[in-house]
């Protein structure tokens, strides 16, 4: 019997000569019924995904980046049904990371031909992300960085809301991995990772996998210019672990009380401020469908 394939595209997205060549590439496969979604922003798209989950769909195509693909992993998680995504957004860290080329055809093919693999998913505050979240300074960065710039610039807009933001306060937080407290000072940033690289292209889990059942936990005390070009110059030229002002470990639950209200995200998607974050690692949560030789 021939598989329902379903596909949820942010319409503003761009790959390759679009969704009306998409529909063609699919159609060219052995296709039964195809339900087809198109959403003007990725916060709709969670209602579209448990409707096609409903319908019986084999095989989910998402179309977008990496906000896309964090809204439809959250419904998606624990289904064992495959996504295929296709990296229309701008930066794509899950797809890229996962060896999945920002190439139309090869995309698609994979989605049909490729390797299911079993994913780890994070879940913060009941939400699940694929690549990473964060609280306090990078995730101002990002917030201030969304919309228009950075469809226009891409990375160059984070560095330029990264330079706006550096002279932030420290704030007072308490971080526990695995019911053990691990940090507890002032810091300006806490990352929790699936994988290994994070907004503007920056390795800062050198040893992070997405199918090991760990998250990657990272807090930074780094204030002000110099200190935060040392980081960034750290998680460039050598191991992230190597800077003064970071701290690396690895748990399968955090949680994190801050002592002012601390704006957080999720795989590039801002959310209102917390004063306690609660985080957890769901091993193999997400099937995905990827290159057969990717590591």
């Amino acid at each position: 019997m021939s598989p329902t394939v379903a596909v949820i595209a942010h319409k503003k997205k761009t790959l390759g000569a679009g969704l009306d060549r998409l529909r063609v590439l699919i159609s060219e496969q052995d296709v039964g019924e195809l339900l087809w979604y198109e959403v003007p922003k990725s916060k709709k798209a969670p209602k579209r995904v448990r409707k096609a989950l409903k319908k019986g769909a084999d095989l989910v195509f998402v179309w977008g980046g990496d906000g896309m693909v964090q809204r439809c992993s959250d419904v998606m998680a624990g289904s064992g049904v495959p996504m295929a995504i296709l990296p229309a957004g701008t930066a794509n860290l899950f797809a890229r990371d996962l060896g999945i080329p920002i190439d139309l055809e090869e995309a698609v093919r994979l989605g049909f031909q490729g390797r299911r693999r079993k994913l780890d998913l994070g879940e913060l505050n009941g939400e699940h992300f694929a690549v990473m979240a964060g609280a306090g300074f990078e995730a101002e960065m990002i917030a201030d960085a969304d919309g228009g710039s950075k469809g226009r610039l891409g990375r160059l807009a984070y560095v330029s809301a990264a330079v706006r933001h550096v002279g932030g306060p420290l704030v007072p937080m308490t971080v526990k991995v695995d019911g053990v407290t691990w940090f507890e000072g002032k810091g300006s940033c806490l990352l929790l990772g699936n994988i290994g690289t994070i907004t503007g292209g920056i390795r800062a889990f050198d040893d992070a996998r997405p199918d090991d059942g760990w998250l990657e936990v990272g807090v930074s005390t780094a204030q002000g210019p110099i200190q935060w070009a040392r980081v960034l110059g750290r998680m460039t030229a050598g191991r992230s672990d190597e800077s003064p002002f970071v701290r690396i470990t690895r748990a399968r639950e955090v949680t994190a009380e801050f002592g002012a209200p601390l704006m957080y995200e999720l795989d590039g998607g801002d959310r209102e401020p917390v004063d306690r974050l609660k985080a957890r690692v769901v091993p193999g949560a997400l099937t995905v469908c990827v290159p057969e030789d990717t590591p």
